[in-house]
C-alpha cells in the first residue's frame, strides 16, 4: 500500500472503515490490525498469560470480529468493540487451557531490587548499553509480576497502567462501574507498588512489546486468513 493510500484511509471514520471491511478490503483490514495490534495484543496476554496464546487470540478476534463487522453500530469505538471480543475470546481459551505460568518468586523480587539499585546510581548515563539491558530485564520482569496479579486486576491495570486508557474507557470495555475499575487498579497498584515507584515506572513502556516486525507479521497473517493477501 502507498503512503498515500494509507492517508486517505486515515480519516476514514470508524464506521466507513467497518463499512470498507464488510467489503473486504484489504487497507481497511491492514490500517485496523495496525490501530489495534498493540492493545489486543496486550489485553489478550494479561487474561492468558502466554504470549503465543495471546498472539493466537488476537488473530481469531480479528478473523471474528471481521465476519460480524456489519453488526458494528459506532455505538462504542471500533477499538472497544474489538477489545471486548478479545477478551471474550481471551477468556474462553484461558477455560479450555491447563496452561499455568509460574509465580514470581522471591529470587527474582532480589534481583529487582538490585537492578532498581544500580539504575539509580546510573541516572546521568540513561542511554548507556548497560541501562538499556537492565530496563529490558526490568520489563521482562515486571511482565512475570504482573502475570501474578488476579485475573480482573491484570486487565485493568494493563487496560489504565499500560494502554493509558481512561477510567471511563476501561470501564466501557470491561463493562463494569467506573468505580470498580478505579478500586482494582488501585489494589492492583498495592500488590505491585514496590514495582511502581518513579525509578521502576518508566520501564513499564517497554513491557509486553508487540510492534514492527511482530505487528506486521499479525496483520499479514490476518490478511492470509481473510484470503486477501494478494489484493494489496
Amino acid at each position: 500500500m502507498t503512503a498515500q493510500a494509507l492517508l486517505s484511509y486515515e480519516h476514514l471514520t470508524d464506521l466507513q472503515l467497518a463499512s470498507w471491511i464488510v467489503d473486504r478490503d484489504p487497507r481497511a483490514v491492514r490500517l485496523v490490525t495496525q490501530r489495534n495490534n498493540q492493545r489486543l495484543f496486550r489485553v489478550a496476554w494479561s487474561i492468558v498469560r502466554n504470549r503465543s496464546d495471546a498472539e493466537d487470540v488476537v488473530q481469531e478476534t480479528y478473523v471474528r470480529a471481521f465476519a460480524a463487522i456489519s453488526t458494528f453500530n459506532g455505538l462504542s469505538s471500533l477499538s472497544t468493540w474489538l477489545t471486548r471480543i478479545a477478551i471474550n475470546e481471551a477468556l474462553a481459551r484461558k477455560r479450555s487451557s491447563q496452561r499455568r505460568v509460574a509465580a514470581l518468586n522471591a529470587n527474582s523480587v532480589l534481583v529487582l531490587d538490585e537492578y532498581r539499585e544500580k539504575l539509580m546510581d546510573l541516572r546521568e548515563r540513561r542511554d548507556t548499553p548497560e541501562t538499556a539491558l537492565m530496563r529490558k530485564q526490568l520489563a521482562q520482569l515486571l511482565e512475570r509480576a504482573i502475570a501474578m496479579l488476579p485475573e480482573a486486576f491484570r486487565t485493568t491495570f494493563v487496560l489504565r497502567e499500560i494502554e493509558g486508557l481512561s477510567v471511563n474507557e476501561t470501564a466501557d470495555v470491561l463493562q463494569i462501574p467506573p468505580v470498580t475499575v478505579k478500586t482494582r487498579y488501585l489494589r492492583a497498584r498495592k500488590r505491585l507498588q514496590q514495582l511502581l515507584d518513579p525509578e521502576l515506572k518508566s520501564a513499564l513502556g517497554g513491557a509486553f512489546p508487540f510492534a514492527g516486525a511482530d505487528c506486521e507479521a499479525l496483520t499479514a497473517k490476518v490478511l492470509q486468513r481473510l484470503g486477501l493477501e494478494d489484493q494489496i
